[in-house]
């Protein structure tokens, strides 16, 4: 009848119309192909974890959208410079929100990210992005900060980048593309380039939920405060959008800003902290 049913202790029944995103945080959870089905036809993204309940893979559907193969060609058939200008944009956009979130700490070295943003180049070529993320890093977290080290700090980073990554990689099945052919990410290995191109303006919403929490541990409790940042209110396109529906809009500007050659169809968001 539509409904997705949890049989536990309890019995509990969800129409899938009004799931965005399922995650099965254990593996001793047992679901039904049928079950699996549906969800793909409803464009649920379902999010599996593994034995220590972080993510680890997802589902994605052969096809999105009813024009699923023009979509396709369209993007394989994409313009070189357009492409290297948009990655541009969302590269300057990304230090951008990176310098504002510094500034929310009053971080001096927001100053050094913002002229950061003024020397960019097409493409990036000076990797100013790079230079970037170890001055905002170790100025958030610490100089004695990286992200290699096992710590509940880069626990809670990564598992929030996973949750962004997995709405982007939905948003653009949804709309016919595929995960694999990017802007700038070109890693063989990478199932998710294009998704992993989209995400980096969006990072720094989940710095932010991090730095607030202090993880100590990161555990299924403080996996909750993370997933809660996609009912985090922005603005863009002039009105006030939860995460997750942000991420549909800005997705959708981007395809249609590489589809249309025009950068200015690109909708980032805003937020006051």
């Amino acid at each position: 009848m539509g409904f997705l049913v949890v049989r536990g202790r309890e019995t509990t029944k969800v129409h899938v119309s009004e799931i965005h995103t399922l995650m099965i945080e254990t593996t001793a959870v047992s679901l039904t192909a049928a079950l699996l089905a549906e969800l793909i036809k409803k464009k649920v993204k379902v999010i599996f974890c593994d034995e220590k309940r972080n993510p680890c893979s997802e589902l994605i559907p052969y096809y999105g959208s009813y024009d699923t193969s023009a979509k396709i060609k369209g993007q394989i058939e994409w313009n070189p410079e357009i492409k290297t200008a948009i990655w541009t944009e969302i590269v300057s956009e990304k230090i951008k929100k990176q310098a504002q979130h510094l500034e929310y700490w009053r971080r001096p070295e927001a100053d050094m990210l913002y002229r950061y943003v003024k020397e960019i180049q097409p493409g990036d070529a000076s990797n100013r992005e790079g230079h970037a993320a170890k001055v905002y890093f170790n100025a958030l977290f610490g100089m004695n900060f990286t992200r290699t080290t096992e710590n509940s700090i880069n626990a809670a980073l990564n598992y929030g980048y996973g949750i962004l990554l997995s709405s982007f990689n939905r948003e653009i099945a949804a709309s016919g593309y595929i995960t694999q052919l990017a802007l700038f990410h070109d890693n063989m290995f990478n199932p998710f380039n294009f998704g992993s191109d989209l995400m980096e303006p969006f990072r720094p919403i989940v710095d932010l939920f991090v730095k607030k929490m202090k993880p100590v541990k990161f555990e299924h409790e403080e996996k909750m405060q993370i997933l809660k940042m996609l009912e985090f209110e922005v603005t863009i396109a002039d009105r006030k959008e939860v995460l997750q529906n942000a991420i549909k809009i800005y997705s959708k500007s981007v395809f249609d800003a590489l589809s249309e050659q025009d950068l200015s169809m690109i909708k980032f968001y805003k937020y006051e902290l």
